[in-house]
């Protein structure tokens, strides 16, 4: 009563209130996803100090992190949609092996996960939206947990977290970023959690469940991948970002204007897509460890000239059909007499 009387409502109710703990019974039933602000600087593109954004999603059964997005920019729909993107694929970290689409999302109210496109991927991906209640962020302590366990077990001995010498020499956002993967699956997932007693890897390993994929990987590429960009087929591949993009697919798309997907943390790699269809995926052999053989090359320019010239071939039969048949038309009404012209006589005044 004293609480309520002098503190208000809003002291009562994180004091008193009973609350609905969400749990789920196995994996990849409820994902949660949160943003927040850390307490690190690092060094942006301009050189300059600045705090990054986290964005995490997290198995609430095993309390594994299913994926995440480091960023300068602040939460939006983009944010969400490249760690979900992330969460849902393979890894190609083979240590890294949540994956899946999740049954529940849940979220807080904000703008990024109440959009229409995080909507329209729910519909798509048939996975139902959860909210929690508005101002009230102890329906999502889990998420907050490991927001904690950033600052205690990883953060804190780094150059730059608040409190450190400020004399230190501060990361790249990259740098963190590498430091955070290397945290999250070789320290945090193979770490006991104080609430299961296990660690959450083992947790989500051992529930032996066939994780439940999307339909087509090039439809959650398009649904996903928000960040796209025109760009048109050269003969040596597509240049983006100074980075030349080769796939054998292209060879019939030479001088076609494309439209290209990508992840911004992983530019290996490319989506393709020709009038909202996808092509292929266009690999960057600087930065990929990977070559396109030149056989491979030759072999898809022969097998473009080949389809081009049956092209041609079949128009030509077409337009030979069409020149032979006007020329019969021609000598058949050349043929024909020429009408008698009529001898009446006509006068001006008629």
């Amino acid at each position: 009563m004293k609480t309520l009387a002098h503190g208000g409502q809003k002291a009562y109710e994180n004091q008193y209130d009973l609350i609905h703990r969400r749990e789920a019974s196995y994996p990849n039933e409820i994902w949660q996803a949160d943003h927040t602000l850390l307490d690190i600087l690092v060094l942006n593109e301009m050189g300059q100090p600045e705090r990054p954004w986290l964005t995490i999603i997290l198995d609430d059964f095993s309390r594994a992190i299913a994926g995440y997005y480091l960023t300068f920019q602040a939460p939006s729909a983009i944010q969400t949609a490249l760690a979900l993107h992330q969460a849902i694929l393979h890894k190609r970290n083979l240590d890294w092996t949540i994956c899946g689409t999740p049954e529940q999302f849940y979220t807080d109210h904000g703008s990024d996960f109440t959009s229409n496109h995080l909507e329209q991927v729910a519909i798509d991906l048939k996975i139902n939206l959860v909210f929690s209640a508005v101002g009230v962020p102890r329906g999502r302590g889990k998420i907050e947990r490991f927001f904690s366990s950033i600052n205690q077990l990883f953060l804190q001995y780094l150059p730059g977290y608040a409190g450190n010498r400020p004399n230190d020499p501060l990361l790249t956002l990259k740098k963190l970023d590498e430091k955070l993967a290397h945290f999250i699956m070789y320290h945090y997932h193979h770490r006991i959690h104080g609430t299961t007693k296990k660690a959450p890897i083992r947790v989500w390993n051992d529930a032996g469940f066939l994780p439940n994929m999307p339909e087509s990987l090039e439809s959650l590429d398009l649904l996903l991948l928000h960040v796209a960009k025109a760009r048109k087929v050269h003969s040596d591949g597509i240049h983006f970002q100074g980075l030349r993009y080769i796939d054998t697919t292209l060879a019939a798309y030479v001088g076609e204007t494309v439209v290209i997907r990508y992840d911004p943390r992983d530019l290996a790699e490319i989506r393709v897509f020709y009038e909202n269809r996808y092509l292929c995926t266009a690999i960057s052999p600087e930065i990929a460890g990977y070559t396109v053989d030149l056989k491979e090359i030759v072999s898809a320019r022969n097998k473009r000239k080949r389809a081009l010239k049956n092209q041609i071939m079949s128009e030509g039969a077409v337009i030979e059909d069409i020149i032979q048949s006007k020329q019969s038309q021609l000598e058949e009404d050349s043929e024909k007499p020429e009408p008698t012209k009529l001898k009446l006589k006509r006068y001006f005044n008629e």
